[in-house]
């Protein structure tokens, strides 16, 4: 009777095994498929009949084999389940994604469960796959993960240029700094604002003025290398700092940069619009007690080119204020 009992519920267990939503898979000592769930053909487009006694790392070759046969066997030695999560892998056999709301993922992503299954002798010759689909969760937490990292991008750059907001500017110039004071690498800084920015804005309207300032910062983001940390400073002012650069250098990257503003052609709203900058540079020295001395001998060579007639580069005081002048 008992014997009877056991075997309808069985029965009622591989009814089971073949309507749960995940995927289940029993493999031999060999790794041959000796069970294959409704999930699983229908994810693999390969029925039972096919699979049957066939290597599950034949069917699907894109499984890492040195991978899986260590977790496979260690599972097994230490008659302990284990586990695989999308994080680590994303997928154990390579499925085609269906969810509806999860349009971007081409795959499906998959946690998984080595179950080793022991016989009545305490053998443990087969284990159980146990494949869940956990896409929605994964594509769920990667838009989360994007949104964070946009909204801490956002954090540290100015909204209409795109180049570091002066909080977070300052911090790179202050870490630069400690960088000099220690292994004393050279750094200059170039400092610059739109001549008669104010003319500008009360002549064409902030619109164009916004659009004056947009292009400046995408000419300056182009000239300035990676390494480089380029800044709106205020208004229609901006800074950047060129770590590992000499004074000279960063004069002859000013210049470079002055001259692409002065060539620039700014459409808006059907007229064509222009501008020049003023620029001061200065470069880290041992006498500065602290990097706010780099940004005040900028901002002394900055006021230099101003008087001098604008439309120039002015070098601080290691280049002895010598101007240069575009006619």
């Amino acid at each position: 009777m008992s014997t009877l009992f056991d075997i309808s519920e069985l029965h009622w267990l591989l009814d089971v095994v073949q309507s749960i939503d995940v995927g289940v898979v029993v493999l031999d000592r060999d790794y041959r498929v000796q069970v294959w769930n409704s999930f699983m053909e229908n994810h693999s487009g390969k029925p039972a009949s096919h699979v049957s006694q066939q290597s599950l790392l034949d069917l699907f070759p894109e499984i890492d084999r040195p991978w899986f046969t260590h977790k496979v066997e260690t599972a097994r030695m230490l008659g302990t389940r284990a586990f695989t999560i999308w994080e680590q892998r994303p997928y154990l056999v390579r499925f085609k994604s269906y969810q509806p709301i999860t349009g971007q993922a081409d795959e499906m992503y998959q946690n998984v469960t080595i179950l080793p299954l022991r016989t009545v002798s305490n053998q443990s010759d087969h284990v159980c796959l146990i494949i869940y689909d956990v896409t929605n969760v994964a594509i769920n937490k990667l838009q989360l993960e994007t949104a964070n990292t946009q909204l801490q991008e956002l954090a540290l750059r100015d909204g209409l240029t795109g180049l570091l907001n002066r909080r977070h500017w300052e911090s790179c110039l202050e870490h630069e700094f400690a960088r000099h004071t220690r292994y004393s690498s050279p750094a200059s800084l170039v400092m610059f604002d739109i001549d008669h920015f104010k003319c500008l804005n009360d002549t064409h309207g902030h619109r164009a003025g916004d659009e004056v300032i947009r292009r400046v910062a995408g000419m300056t983001r182009q000239m300035a290398r990676e390494t480089d940390y380029a800044g709106r400073y205020g208004g229609e002012e901006f800074v950047v700092l060129l770590p590992d650069t000499d004074l000279q250098g960063a004069g002859q990257f000013a210049e470079r940069l002055r001259t692409g503003i002065a060539q620039l052609n700014i459409e808006h709203e059907g007229q064509t619009l222009s501008c020049t900058i003023s620029v001061g540079v200065a470069c880290l020295h041992s006498d500065m007690p602290g990097y706010n001395m780099l940004i005040e001998e900028a901002d002394r060579a900055l006021y230099q080119s101003k008087a001098g007639g604008r439309n120039r580069t002015t070098l601080g005081i290691a280049g002895e204020r010598v101007p240069r002048t575009q006619a």
